[in-house]
């Protein structure tokens, strides 16, 4: 391993753009009156593609995963309040599923009725600004899974991992985290992270992340 240099545990490019709640919140006001709601367990899964219809998901309790179908990467969590579908065309929403990590709130309906509902009180300004959130998030992912050495990108995960309620965090361990999200290698991921362990750097029990000590910028 390179000599290690120190530094604060995440960098400013690598956080998480600003979450536009009171757009969110606004337009869940508004979309969840026309919308089925229902009380979910962990990893329950849900499809955009309702018959020939797109269909939007409201979080409005919870935490949410969305996957690629073709390989079970995870593209993006989210954290209530957010919503789902508002961006999805029907080519796109083939590929993709969603699957909740906790035991969450989520109303449903169909893509159609909520353009019907955003343009009928002139939500227009929250929709952009929910859209252009998502974009950046899902870009700052692909970044940091193809840009950055396997260390960048399994310290980038761990400081995610870090984030996450405490329910997902004791649920699952770092190395099925990193995984679900990447394209590294099993034995890869365990190497660098019983490295890290075994230097102080992170604090684990059996694979469960416990806390993260001041990761180094390099390893």
């Amino acid at each position: 391993m390179s000599e290690l240099k120190t530094s604060r545990p995440t960098s400013d490019f690598f956080h998480d753009p600003n979450k536009p709640l009171s757009d969110i919140h606004l337009l869940i006001q508004h979309l969840s009156l026309e919308s089925n709601k229902v009380l979910t367990q962990e990893r329950k899964s849900f499809n955009f593609m309702k018959g020939h219809e797109n269909q939007c998901f409201l979080l409005m309790k919870g935490s949410i995963s969305l996957y690629r179908i073709s390989d079970g990467i995870i593209l993006n969590s989210e954290r209530a309040p957010f919503i789902f579908g508002l961006s999805s065309h029907t080519t796109v929403s083939k590929h993709l599923y969603l699957r909740t990590e906790e035991d969450s709130l989520i109303g449903t309906l169909p893509f159609t009725s909520a353009k019907r509902i955003i343009k009928a009180n002139s939500l227009w300004e929250s929709y952009a600004n929910l859209l252009l959130y998502n974009t950046s998030r899902i870009y700052c992912h692909c970044v940091s899974i193809s840009q950055l050495s396997s260390y960048e990108i399994i310290k980038n995960q761990l400081l995610q991992l870090n984030n996450e309620p405490v329910g997902i965090r004791q649920n699952i361990t770092a190395a099925n985290y990193i995984l679900a999200r990447t394209f590294l290698s099993r034995s890869g991921v365990m190497r660098i992270l019983s490295r890290l362990k075994a230097d102080g750097y992170i604090t684990a029990e059996r694979g469960i992340l416990l806390s993260i000590n001041n990761l180094p910028d390099s390893y």
